[in-house]
């Protein structure tokens, strides 16, 4: 993510002087609340797994997400690209290529 977004987000949450009500458990629960909504677009939607005409709702919903991840780890002193990239190594190792590649299955049921 670029470092213009995230002093984007912290700009628009001091400009409002609104860090004072972040907290990392109120933060959690944003963060939550804001994925169920995200969820919700696809709530009764039966076969209808695609994004098709749901595009705009996704985009805002997301976008909430994204905001509060990024006031989440502004709070806790997280640097969003190094615990991403941290993740990924991390998953990597989970998930070699070879057994990963194609399946599903969570890394305790890879074959080896």
């Amino acid at each position: 993510m670029k470092q213009e977004t995230i002093d984007m987000v912290l700009k628009f949450r001091d400009d409002r002087n609104w860090k004072q009500f972040h907290n990392p458990k109120d933060l959690a629960i944003s963060i939550s609340l804001e994925a169920a909504e995200l969820l919700e677009i696809f709530q009764w939607s039966a076969d209808d797994l695609r994004c098709d005409g749901k595009n705009e709702k996704i985009r805002e919903e997301l976008a909430d997400v994204l905001n509060y991840c990024i006031l989440m780890a502004d709070c806790c002193g997280l640097d969003l690209d190094e615990i991403i990239q941290s993740k990924v190594r991390r998953n990597s190792e989970k998930y070699p290529v070879e057994l990963a590649y194609g399946s599903k299955e969570k890394y305790t049921e890879l074959k080896k």
